[in-house]
C-alpha cells in the first residue's frame, strides 16, 4: 500500500407450511440465506428464507419456510452489528498501556506516540488487520473516527488524501462496510493552538476542513453499494470553536451523518462552563446541532438538563463500554438517556476490546452496576444498539432486515460452552465474539469461524493472511520497526 492505495450447513429442523412473505423490493435475483432461526427487531423467528438482490439488499423477506434445494442453510442469525465509533489506530496500544496505572489522560501520551509512527503505508496495513479483527468478530459495519490527516509535522502527503485512501482500501479488502467520519481537528483545547502532536490533525480552519471534506467526496466517488461513504465528525468542543462548528454544519449535505465527541471527561465540562457559559451539550444546542443526524460519543457527564436536550433531538448516543471501562471514564446514563428520547448505538472506540456482544454486556452491566438492577435494557434493546441504531447512526438505513434492507447478517453459535441452554432472544448476554460463525455483508459470506473469505477485492492474498491475527502481527511488527518521529506533551484527548 502506498501513497497511490489507492455451503456448510448448521442447523436443520422440519417447519410448518410457509407463511406469506413479509415483503419483496426490486432487485435481481441473486444468492438465498435460509435461516434456522432469525432474530426479527430481537425476536426469534422460526425458518426465515432471505432472497438478495444483486444491489446486496434483501429482495424477499418470507417466514415459517422450508429451504429450497440451493439455498445457504444457516443456524442461529442475528441482524448485522455497526461498530459505530472507532479509532483504528489504537489498536497498536492493547496490552501495552493496561499495567500503566494513571488515567485517561496519561494514556493518551502513548496514543499520541502511537500516531506519530503511521504513514499511509502502516495504517493501511494496521487498518486492514484491525477491519478483518472487526469482521470476524461479528461486526459488519464501522464508523471510523478519523482524524490522522497529514504528516506528523502538519504537512499534506505527496498523494493527496493518502491517509484517508489507505482505509478505504483496507475496508474493501477485507470487505467490512466503511463510513469515514472525517474529523475536522482546530485546536488542542479552548482557545490553544494544536499542540506538535497534533498538528497532523489539523486543516487551519473549517473553511480549510470543508474544502479537503468535498474533495475527499470527489475522490471516493458515489457508492451505490455503500460499501465505503463518507461522513463527518467535529472532534470535540474542545478541539473546534463553536463559530466554527457553525460553518461546518452549514457547510455539509444535509444527509451527512454527523458524530461528536461529548463529555467524556469531567475536565471538557469545566473548561466549557469557564468559557462559554455552558455545558458541551448546551453549546450543541446553542448553535441548533442537536438533531437526528447527530451522534454524540461517550456523553458520560451528563447534566439532567443535557440528557433532556439530547433526547428531546432524537440523537444517537454511541457508547464505548469497553473503552469507558479500561480508562476509567465513568458509566454514562445510558438508560436516562433512552427513556429521554435518546437512541443508544455502540462502539469499539480504542479496540482494546473487538466483540460486539460484550459491548452489549458491558451497556447493561454498567447501567446494573449504577443502578442496583437488573434488567436495565433487555436482550432486544441491546440488541438494536449494536444492529439498529448503529446503522441508523452511520447513515445505512436501520437494518431491521426488512426488504430493501442490505443483506449484513451473523450467524452464532448456539452449542459453545457459553451458549448451549441460553434461549435464543438472550444470545446478546451468554455469546460472545468466539461464537461467531458466518458474516454475511452485502449479501455474500466474508468470514467464516474466525477466518476471512476471499471477496473480489481479497481475491489475490495467500491463504495465511485470511486470518486477522497474521495481518495483525506483521501491522504491529511494522510499527514496532518504526521509531517515534515525535513527542505530544499536550492536547485534545482521542
Amino acid at each position: 500500500m502506498s501513497d497511490a492505495a489507492g455451503d456448510a450447513v448448521s442447523g436443520t429442523g422440519a417447519r410448518g407450511a410457509a407463511s406469506p412473505p413479509l415483503g419483496d423490493a426490486a432487485g435481481a435475483p441473486g444468492p438465498a440465506y435460509w435461516c434456522e432461526t432469525l432474530l426479527v427487531d430481537g425476536v426469534p423467528t422460526p425458518g426465515v428464507r432471505l432472497e438478495v438482490g444483486a444491489d446486496g439488499r434483501l429482495s424477499g423477506v418470507t417466514a415459517g419456510s422450508e429451504p429450497l434445494p440451493d439455498d445457504v442453510r444457516l443456524g442461529t442469525v442475528l441482524p448485522g452489528m455497526a461498530n459505530a465509533h472507532s479509532h483504528a489506530f489504537h489498536r497498536a496500544l492493547r496490552g501495552r498501556t493496561h499495567a500503566d496505572g494513571g488515567d485517561f489522560w496519561q494514556w493518551r501520551e502513548a496514543m499520541y506516540l502511537a500516531a506519530g509512527r503511521l504513514d499511509p503505508d502502516r495504517y493501511y496495513a494496521l487498518a486492514r488487520a484491525m477491519f478483518a479483527e472487526m469482521l470476524v468478530c461479528g461486526w459488519t459495519a464501522v464508523g471510523e473516527f478519523h482524524y490522522l490527516h497529514h504528516r506528523p509535522d502538519g504537512s499534506g502527503y505527496e498523494t493527496e488524501h493518502a491517509m484517508e485512501l489507505a482505509l478505504a482500501a483496507a475496508a474493501r479488502e477485507v470487505g467490512i462496510r466503511l463510513v469515514l467520519l472525517d474529523t475536522v481537528y482546530l485546536a488542542g483545547g479552548i482557545g490553544l493552538p494544536l499542540a506538535p502532536g497534533q498538528r497532523a490533525f489539523g486543516d487551519g480552519s473549517a473553511a480549510g476542513w470543508l474544502a479537503r471534506w468535498h474533495s475527499l467526496g470527489e475522490t471516493l466517488g458515489a457508492d451505490p453499494d455503500a460499501r465505503v461513504s463518507l461522513g463527518a465528525a467535529i472532534h470535540s468542543v474542545r478541539a473546534v470553536p463553536p463559530a466554527a462548528m457553525r460553518e461546518v454544519l452549514a457547510g455539509l449535505p444535509a444527509a451527512v451523518p454527523v458524530h461528536i465527541h461529548l463529555s467524556e471527561q469531567p475536565q471538557e465540562n469545566a473548561d466549557c462552563l469557564a468559557e462559554y457559559g455552558r455545558t458541551p451539550t448546551g453549546v450543541l444546542a446553542g448553535l441548533g446541532a442537536l438533531t437526528p443526524r447527530l451522534s454524540v460519543v461517550h456523553a458520560t457527564h451528563l447534566t439532567g438538563d443535557d440528557v433532556t436536550l439530547i433526547g428531546a433531538a432524537g440523537a444517537t448516543v454511541v457508547m464505548c463500554p469497553t473503552t469507558e471501562a479500561d480508562l476509567g471514564d465513568g458509566i454514562g446514563p445510558a438508560r436516562r438517556l433512552a427513556d429521554a428520547g435518546a437512541r443508544i448505538a455502540l462502539g469499539s472506540d480504542q479496540n482494546a476490546v473487538v466483540d460486539p456482544l460484550l459491548e452489549m454486556r458491558g451497556l447493561e452491566a454498567g447501567e446494573r452496576l449504577a443502578s442496583g438492577e437488573r434488567g436495565r435494557f433487555d436482550p432486544g434493546a441491546l440488541l438494536a444498539a449494536a444492529s439498529t441504531n448503529g446503522y441508523a447512526s452511520l447513515g445505512l438505513g436501520e437494518n431491521r432486515l426488512r426488504p430493501g434492507d442490505l443483506c449484513d447478517l451473523v450467524e452464532l453459535s448456539t452449542q459453545s460452552v457459553r451458549t448451549v441452554g441460553s434461549a435464543p432472544a438472550q444470545l446478546p448476554l451468554t455469546a460472545t465474539a468466539s461464537d461467531v460463525l458466518r458474516v454475511i455483508v452485502h449479501g455474500a459470506v466474508v468470514a467464516d469461524s474466525g477466518r476471512l473469505v476471499p471477496t473480489d477485492g481479497a481475491a489475490g492474498r495467500l491463504p495465511g493472511t485470511m486470518l486477522p491475527e497474521d495481518l495483525l502481527r506483521e501491522a504491529l511488527a511494522a510499527l514496532d520497526a518504526a521509531l517515534p518521529t515525535h513527542h505530544a506533551t499536550s492536547g485534545d484527548p482521542a
